[in-house]
């Protein structure tokens, strides 16, 4: 199954960079006519599909990461750091 275009925009709008919280939610608002919860939802379920994975690997990465990160704190598992740096 390939990408939507609105899949691929999702992807291409995470790769800028942002301030925090209010620039972002307005734009998520303003450029894909959707709550910034319903957006995070999407853009999180992109993060497991290969299709994402394959269209910009770095950026997918990334965010898997931060993804992995802010779970751990939230539900307060460590996390595991690999000896590869």
């Amino acid at each position: 199954m390939e990408l939507t275009e609105r899949e691929i925009a999702i992807l291409d709008f995470e790769r800028r960079p942002w301030e925090v919280n209010g620039p972002k939610e307005r734009a998520i608002r303003e450029k894909f006519g959707i709550s910034p919860s319903r957006y995070y939802q999407i853009r999180d379920s992109l993060l497991d599909r290969v299709e994402a994975l394959e269209y910009d690997p770095l950026l997918v990465r990334r965010l898997r990461k931060s993804r992995i990160k802010r779970r751990s704190n939230r539900y307060g598992i460590p996390q595991i750091q690999s000896p590869i740096r």
